[in-house]
């Protein structure tokens, strides 16, 4: 029996960002399915309905991989994708499967022998990088660094140190409310001549990027907390 292909559909980043983030082919390609697997259901049907779903929500199958259901087997999560139905996977916000438990559903898919069509869209990673006018052909995204702050510090210096070796963006996420204590810790523990982008709410209406020395930091004050941000750092 043909297996059905499970399609890659990047979420808005922020509010309002709708018309930024959608392509044709998403918009057809969503009114071609009616299962999906996403993170997070109520975000799903309210972007489904902004990109023009045609098809009823009552007529959709949706299986929630919330991150109170990933240790459960993956088998009814592919019930459809293994007779012959395509379906669609969504993260809560950008792109599925990148800084998103959605990658074990891929990985998954490729073990299966399902094709795998990952659609265009928001990725607020490669949004930071082509913003910061850092290295864009080497470069690492770190995830979250420690919580412990003499560990998070002890990152914020190595990550430094590895930028001015490799010349290499060096580039990490923050739980949003503890966004500010983040770069209150990048500040005071890097030297004044170190590059630090701070990208925040990328395509939201209070999108807020900018480049500039430590040195240059040390001089103003901002406010990220509970903002969806990116830091960057280079040498």
């Amino acid at each position: 029996m043909k297996k059905g292909v499970l399609y890659l559909i990047p979420v808005p980043l922020a509010e309002n960002a709708s018309a930024k983030s959608f392509t044709p082919y998403l918009i057809d390609t969503i009114n071609a399915l009616d299962t999906y697997i996403v993170e997070n259901e109520k975000t799903a049907r309210k972007f489904l309905k902004e990109a023009g779903l045609k098809i009823p929500q009552s007529a959709l199958t949706i299986h929630d991989y919330g991150k109170h259901k990933r240790n459960d087997s993956m088998v009814p999560y592919f019930k459809e994708l293994m007779t012959g139905k395509d379906v669609g996977l969504m993260s809560e916000a950008g792109c599925p499967g990148v800084a998103d438990p959605g990658a074990d559903v891929v990985s998954e898919a490729h073990k299966r022998g399902i094709q795998v069509v990952p659609l265009v869209g928001p990725n607020s990673l490669l949004l930071a990088l082509m913003a910061s006018g850092f290295n864009g052909q080497s470069f690492v995204f770190h995830g979250y660094l420690p919580i412990d702050k003499v560990e998070r510090v002890k990152s914020i210096r190595e990550l430094e140190k590895t930028a001015e070796k490799n010349k290499q963006t060096q580039m990490f996420i923050e739980t949003p409310f503890r966004n500010n204590h983040l770069f209150d810790d990048i500040v005071k523990n890097t030297a004044a001549q170190t590059l630090l982008c701070v990208a925040c709410n990328i395509t939201g209406e209070d999108e807020y990027i900018r480049t500039q020395s430590i040195g240059q930091w040390r001089q103003e004050k901002i406010d990220l907390h509970k903002r969806p941000t990116i830091f960057l750092i280079y040498r």
